[in-house]
């Protein structure tokens, strides 16, 4: 099984590493996803036309969102185990959950302005900021970061204490105790698979709400409720299909990249 050491350095390095290598190369499934659940629609949103637009704002923001994730998952984590000394469910929870919060804080405006983006044909990343600046302020980057963290708290509540059981399940099957970096990538998918479909319909209130432009945020409930009148089971679901495939796939890309990354750092440390 991986390793727990490591440094504040070697975890930031793997971290954004990982979160580029995910980014980058499943960015189509996430345009189409966020199109799916826009309220204009999938064809009005842009269709499956220029799926990579809003790609800047992703790759200014996902190396440091990742770093910051992983180094506070990774240091709660080894803080936590120091008063608990049997590894559970319960740490791998706790230190996911608080790593969010920290996350979001550079995650939610890159993701505002990439979401935005990819439903709005005309609009480019400049105009964009400079709109949210010009009229709610540095306040407007951050429309939709309660919506975000309710969903990605839940989101790793259930992803990442599956990858690292899971972890251990394989590292206990072999001589070496320890998993390939391969083996992890293969857990992260699956944990990722699990999460993605049961907290879609938060997505769908995240992305609803930041792409709401005008008048105060709505809250994740009455979203919620709007959806489902409108639409129905299906609507709280919609993009359940690529947002699987992206979670899944990411979660192979994201977690192969870090425990690839982390084997090839040791001198970091």
């Amino acid at each position: 099984m991986p390793s727990e050491e490591g440094s504040v350095v070697r975890w930031l390095v793997c971290g954004a590493t990982a979160g580029l290598a995910v980014d980058i190369g499943l960015y189509p499934l996430d345009t189409i996803k966020s199109r799916m659940q826009s309220k204009q629609g999938f064809i009005a949103a842009g269709g499956f036309k220029d799926i990579y637009r809003g790609m800047i704002s992703v790759l200014v923001g996902s190396a440091p969102g990742a770093a910051i994730f992983f180094l506070t998952y990774k240091y709660i984590n080894g803080q936590m185990k120091q008063v608990i000394e049997e590894r559970n469910a319960l740490v791998d929870a706790v230190s996911a959950s608080l790593a969010e919060i920290a996350a979001c804080a550079v995650r939610v405006p890159t993701e505002l302005c990439k979401q935005r983006g990819q439903v709005n044909k005309n609009e480019r990343l400049t105009l964009i900021c400079k709109e949210i600046m010009e009229t709610k302020g540095i306040r407007g980057f951050y429309r939709g970061y309660g919506s975000t963290v309710a969903r990605e708290i839940p989101f790793s509540i259930i992803q990442f204490p599956i990858w690292e059981a899971l972890k251990r399940a394989v590292a206990n099957k072999k001589e070496s105790g320890r998993c390939s970096p391969l083996e992890g990538a293969a857990c992260g998918s699956v944990a990722g698979f699990i999460a993605a479909g049961l907290t879609t319909p938060l997505d769908v209130a995240k992305t609803r709400i930041m792409l709401t432009k005008n008048g105060p945020a709505p809250g994740i409930l009455s979203t919620l409720k709007e959806v489902y009148t409108s639409n129905g089971v299906r609507g709280l679901y919609s993009g359940v299909v690529p947002r699987v495939m992206w979670i899944s796939g990411g979660g192979f890309v994201f977690f192969g990249a870090y425990e690839t990354a982390m084997h090839f750092t040791k001198f970091l440390d």
